[in-house]
């Protein structure tokens, strides 16, 4: 029978995946990080009411010891920047392009969990990890090679990608003391305040967006944010670091099966998107295949 974790993972993973599919379709109405400072807020409003009524989180929230509070603070802090980043780069490459580099993070989780977590990445473990990013090599280049148009915009997304890294590291760590209710309305708080400051930093709009706008960043918001990050926030606590860096490669699968079937978008996958999709998801079955019941 499969555990609970596993299919939260699953859940999150197709979730998320509608992400870059919402930015796309508003990034000509609302700037890149506009979108990214609603995201952030909208999700932190979901949780507050859960926050105001569930006393054991409100009192957990008041008992953080200050070591695990300034830990979160520098976790929202990262995020703050993952988001900046990753929403940025979609304006400025495929989308294809920007959630591949963007989630492939694993060569950082990966070898820092296993030296600093005491997470032992086993023979399996490492192949397919190695495998899942050859399929990202092969579907990157094979797709845009290294096109001066689309430079800037994956740059943003590999630092977007490694801001994302050290996000999951940071999570994976705070999430086996902290509950996640009360990690998520910290860490997307201090985002959020932190967005805030850097919308106003570069000038981008924070009011005055149409209410169709609003309305797509909010439905973001629940999809990407509750089911997506929220609920992966969560498995933290039960799966491997490793497995959950490596699941999330599963995240650009999905995007570009939304943005092939989606009108108005219709991205058609090519051969290398096909050939290094079904390596990225070989190499994340091998890393999931061999998480034993010990591992969660």
């Amino acid at each position: 029978m499969i555990n609970k974790p596993y299919i939260a993972l699953f859940i999150s993973i197709v979730s998320v995946s509608f992400a870059s599919i919402f930015i796309v379709s508003i990034q000509n109405n609302v700037p890149s990080l506009s979108i990214a400072l609603y995201r952030l807020l909208f999700t932190t409003l979901i949780l507050l009411p859960f926050v105001l009524l569930h006393k054991k989180t409100r009192d957990e929230l008041r008992n953080l010891p200050r070591s695990t509070l300034l830990i979160m603070i520098g976790i929202g802090l990262v995020l703050a920047a993952h988001f900046s980043l990753w929403i940025t780069s979609l304006g400025l490459t495929s989308v294809a392009s920007s959630v591949i580099l963007v989630t492939a993070h694993p060569v950082l989780v990966g070898p820092i969990s296993h030296f600093f977590l005491k997470e032992r990445l086993s023979y399996i473990n490492s192949i397919g990890i190695t495998i899942s990013l050859v399929g990202v090599v092969i579907l990157v280049f094979g797709n845009y090679g290294l096109s001066a148009m689309t430079l800037e915009g994956n740059l943003l997304a590999m630092l977007g990608g490694i801001a994302a890294g050290a996000y999951i590291l940071g999570g994976r760590k705070i999430r086996k003391t902290v509950s996640v209710g009360s990690y998520a309305f910290v860490v997307y708080g201090v985002g959020t305040i932190a967005l805030l400051f850097i919308c106003l930093f570069f000038k981008a709009p924070v009011y005055g967006f149409s209410l169709e706008s609003y309305g797509i960043i909010l439905l973001m918001a629940v999809v990407a944010g509750i089911f997506g990050h929220t609920l992966y926030n969560w498995t933290l606590e039960h799966v491997r670091a490793s497995l959950a860096s490596v699941a999330l490669l599963g995240e650009p699968i999905g995007s570009t099966l939304l943005a092939f079937a989606i009108p108005g978008i219709s991205q058609i996958p090519s051969q290398y998107t096909i050939l290094g999709g079904g390596i990225i998801l070989a190499g994340i079955y091998l890393t999931a295949r061999n998480s034993s019941k010990n591992d969660i």
